[in-house]
C-alpha cells in the first residue's frame, strides 16, 4: 500500500475546465459540488460580504488541515494536497471561487482506491464547519 501510495501521479484532470472542476471519478472516494450524481455531492461553501474576505478565510482554514500542501492559489482556484498519516495515500482537493453567487466550490477525492471509508466527505465538512465558524 505504501509503494502504491507513492507512485500515484497527479491526475491530468485536476483545474477548471469551462469554468467547472471536473466530474468524480465513479468511484465512492469523492465528494464534489458541482457534480448531479448525489452520492458524491456535497453544497458549496457560501459567503456574503467580499469574495477576497471569503478567500482569504478559506486559506487560513485550509492551512489549519494537518499534512496539507497547497500546489496552487491563483485567488480564484486552489489545488491541495492532503497526505494520510498512516499509508502516506495522497487526497487531491481543489476549489473554486465563484464570486457573484457568494460560493466557493469544491472537490476532494483519493487519488488511489474505491473507497476511502468517508474520509473525503469528513475532511470538507470540517472545512465548511471551520469556514463558517471563523464568520458565518
Amino acid at each position: 500500500m505504501f509503494f502504491l501510495s507513492l507512485t500515484a501521479p497527479r491526475p491530468a484532470t485536476l483545474g477548471v475546465h469551462s469554468g467547472r472542476l471536473a466530474e468524480p471519478p465513479g468511484t465512492a472516494n469523492c465528494v464534489s459540488t458541482q457534480t448531479d450524481v448525489r452520492s458524491f455531492w456535497m453544497a458549496p461553501l457560501e459567503f456574503t460580504g467580499s469574495p477576497a474576505e471569503a478567500w482569504t478565510r478559506l486559506r487560513h482554514v485550509v492551512s489549519e488541515v494537518p499534512r496539507t500542501k497547497v500546489v496552487t492559489d491563483n485567488g480564484s482556484y486552489m489545488h491541495v494536497e492532503v497526505t494520510s498519516a498512516v499509508f502516506r495515500f495522497t487526497d487531491d482537493v481543489e476549489f473554486l471561487l465563484e464570486p457573484d453567487a457568494g460560493r466557493i466550490h469544491f472537490r476532494s477525492a483519493s487519488r488511489v482506491g474505491r473507497s476511502d471509508l468517508g474520509t473525503n466527505r469528513k475532511r470538507m465538512q470540517r472545512i465548511r464547519d471551520q469556514f463558517l465558524k471563523q464568520h458565518p
